[in-house]
């Protein structure tokens, strides 16, 4: 193989003198094998002379590593360019990157006792692996405190070796997780964005609870169950904590229970959910208000917006509107009770809902994103009259890209096979399917992570982006 450099002008440089050598040891190289494969084969001492051979090739490798390790960290022959870093000047990340071999950022939580010395000697045992230490936090317990650290450690270093140097230095509960660059960013930093988030959309605190506190089941519960009419348990108004649960009171005066079961809650952690919580119900209710105005292929005008619980009464008149086997495909029981789940259904508290309208301001369609603990559900109810006419599938598009943007890796819609209309609106998504049949009922789940979601962005953003109202065929 020909050596090829680059000279100064960036075009590569090929070194003919080189090429004829090495074609000319190629050669050389066929016509030896020939003539060992000849003896070998034929000879009478066939047999020893290729257990000489095989010794050679010993002794040559031998050689070659001795003379690679004895040459290999010579300084090259020209100056490459490299410099060390200046003195008085800190290596910078890539520096440091390049000289460890590459590292890793990882989670560390570890309870320790609350004594002198005790965080010394848990730095003092990373600092043995060659781990740096980039944030700290602290989480006093009335027992010992929980240690929270954000490190850079060897890419060799795995979790186990990490808890092993941990428990050595005194370190109990230890949890490992592996880190990105958004655990860069310092809890103060993160703490003011997810209160802008949650101050400018109620839909937003189960999204920011569930970034605050990490992997966790976040569900609410209205004051009165719609289904029974019964009365949930109260929660105290400063909320309750138990070890991997936590119950807050919700502004309305229901109960919003987040459970972590593989990391338990400190108290700093349920402080800083509380204050979320405490700000949402200082707020009200509240969604961002803008409207896109768009044409349907039949040249019908419509509008499609955020809804909350302001939209019941109108919904309820929709509802009223709908033949009894577009209300069963939607709820999936007696049509009845349909007007008992608008309440829940309409709260921002539960998720978001996009509702579209007529010229004359009726509501039409519904479309709800629902937070359902760790998973998330959409649900459609368009009007009789205007069905098949591409409603179902433009709120669902906006609802999926909701989703994705809340950073959900799933959707599922729970429908009848013989709803087709649902059926064909999730088909035509372009994602990923599961379909699954759960007591009588079909279950499709659009996987969010495997595919881009071809969609436009929420109404709300696109209209804070433009500032007016546009049509879009």
């Amino acid at each position: 193989m020909s050596d090829v450099r680059r000279a100064k002008h960036g075009r590569p440089v090929h070194h003919w003198r080189r090429d004829l050598i090495e074609l000319a040891a190629l050669f050389t190289a066929v016509a030896v094998a020939d003539v060992t494969a000849n003896l070998v084969g034929h000879g009478p001492d066939g047999p020893a002379l290729l257990g000489l051979s095989a010794a050679a090739l010993v002794m040559t490798a031998g050689f070659h590593t001795w003379w690679t390790r004895r040459h290999g960290h010579a300084p090259p022959a020209s100056d490459t360019g490299a410099r060390p870093p200046a003195e008085g000047r800190r290596a910078g990340p890539s520096e440091r990157d390049a000289a460890a071999g590459g590292t890793a950022l990882w989670r560390l939580r570890t309870t320790v006792q609350d004594e002198p010395g005790t965080l010394a000697a848990l730095c003092t045992a990373l600092a043995g692996l060659r781990i740096d230490i980039l944030s700290l936090q602290t989480h006093p317990l009335a027992q010992g405190t929980v240690d929270e650290f954000l490190v850079r450690a060897p890419d060799g270093l795995d979790a186990n070796a990490i808890t092993r140097a941990v428990r050595l230095a005194g370190g109990t509960e230890t949890w490992v997780e592996r880190a990105d660059a958004h655990d860069l960013v310092d809890a103060p930093t993160r703490m003011l964005g997810l209160a802008t988030r949650t101050a400018l959309d109620a839909a937003e605190l189960p999204l920011a609870l569930r970034q605050l506190l990490g992997r966790c089941t976040i569900r609410s519960l209205p004051a009165v169950s719609p289904r029974s009419g019964h009365r949930h348990q109260d929660t105290p108004v400063e909320g309750a904590l138990e070890d991997t649960v936590m119950r807050l009171r919700a502004p309305e005066g229901g109960v919003i229970t987040v459970e972590r079961p593989y990391l338990p809650f400190t108290p700093t952690e349920f402080a800083r959910a509380r204050a979320l919580v405490e700000l949402d119900a200082r707020l009200g209710p509240r969604i961002p208000r803008g409207q896109d105005v768009l044409t349907l292929p039949k040249g019908n005008a419509i509008t499609v917006r955020r809804a909350d619980a302001s939209d019941v009464e109108a919904a309820k008149e929709m509802q009223a509107r709908c033949s009894r086997r577009t209300l069963s495909m939607r709820y999936h029981g007696p049509v009845g009770d349909a007007d008992r789940y608008l309440n829940h259904l309409l709260s921002p508290r539960f998720g978001r809902t996009l509702a579209v309208g007529t010229a004359s301001g009726r509501i039409v369609a519904l479309g709800h994103l629902l937070w359902d603990g760790d998973e998330t559900e959409v649900a459609l109810l368009v009007e009789d009259e205007w069905q098949r006419r591409g409603i179902g599938s433009e709120l669902l598009g906006r609802l999926v890209a909701m989703a994705v943007e809340a950073g959900c890796e799933s959707v599922y819609a729970v429908t009848q096979a013989s709803n087709t209309g649902m059926v064909a609106a999730m088909r035509g998504l372009g994602l990923p399917l599961d379909y699954q049949i759960e007591e009588g009922t079909l279950v499709i789940t659009a996987r969010l992570d495997a595919t881009a979601v071809a969609s436009r962005p929420p109404y709300d953003r696109a209209y804070e982006q433009q500032g007016v109202q546009g049509d879009r065929d």
